[in-house]
């Protein structure tokens, strides 16, 4: 068994893609129209074009908006994304107008930062030690 489609809740799929696509570099896998305004929007890593794809999902449940609230508050990334280079990470990043709210710090077993998406999520970055 592998991890096949992970997900992520966004305010706006347009905006969502323009920030994973234009800002974070990913690829566009999967832009279906699935009607009432919503797609089947999910985004890969050019560095991995046949694994695990990140599903742009709608915040459209009523559950959503409270939960990623809570999370933002308390400051909990709603996923992780593992990097070679933080610190030229960070720099690519920020150049692009990504506004982080942790910047790269150790974290024991591996330096992390954390940025807002603009969507609705924090995000974090890893690099391993």
């Amino acid at each position: 068994m592998k991890i096949y489609v992970t997900s992520v809740f966004v305010d706006d799929q347009s905006k969502a893609l323009e920030f994973y696509r234009d800002r974070l570099g990913f690829q566009v896998k999967h832009d279906l129209d699935l009607g009432d305004g919503n797609r089947w929007l999910t985004v890969v890593s050019p560095e991995n074009p046949e694994g695990t794809e990140l599903l742009l999902e709608p915040s459209e449940h009523p559950a959503v908006g409270p939960f990623k609230a809570a999370l933002v508050a308390d400051g909990i990334p709603a996923t992780s994304f593992m990097v070679d280079d933080i610190v030229a990470e960070v720099s690519r990043l920020k150049d692009q107008g990504v506004q982080f709210t942790v910047d790269p710090m150790d974290a024991g077993a591996v330096m992390m930062a954390v940025f807002d998406d603009s969507c609705g999520n924090l995000i974090q970055i890893v690099q391993l030690k």
